[in-house]
């Protein structure tokens, strides 16, 4: 099993690309696991193949996590997450394009630590996705330790 830093589940092939082209400024991206859809994502931590029949396990630093996604949903996703004990602490960061309250609202119930909507113009895209980043790899503390 790979130890990356960070897993972004996200369906949209140009907003995965340009996520990558923003993290490879300042980070290798190499460290980062892409999954497509949220049934690929439960199936990285949990499934017969999964995260967690490794012999060793370093728990990613992040998950970077769209809502609207195919088979099984961000929300789904982020549920299932919080509540195994093993992935319950990992940063779940919501990076979506939906500005609806009840997104955010659910997100944060169910235990996202932050909720981020898209932006549209290119080059902010590109200094959000780099904030996040820096902010959550390089400058939060976590709870687990590898």
């Amino acid at each position: 099993m790979d130890n990356a830093h960070i897993i972004l589940v996200e369906d949209n092939r140009y907003d995965g690309e340009m996520i990558l082209d923003a993290i490879s400024v300042n980070y290798m991206t190499d460290k980062v696991r892409v999954l497509r859809d949220g049934e690929q994502a439960l199936d990285y931590f949990f499934g017969p193949e999964g995260y967690f029949r490794a012999a060793t396990v370093h728990l990613p630093k992040l998950i970077l996590l769209d809502l609207k996604l195919p088979k099984v949903s961000g929300l789904e996703f982020l549920k299932q997450i919080r509540s195994d004990e093993r992935t319950r602490y990992i940063p779940a960061v919501i990076f979506t394009s939906s500005n609806e309250a009840e997104d955010r609202i659910e997100s944060y119930l169910l235990g996202a630590n932050s909720f981020v909507v898209k932006p549209s113009d290119a080059d902010i895209f590109s200094r959000v996705v780099t904030d996040i980043i820096s902010y959550w790899i390089s400058i939060n503390n976590v709870v687990y330790e590898n």
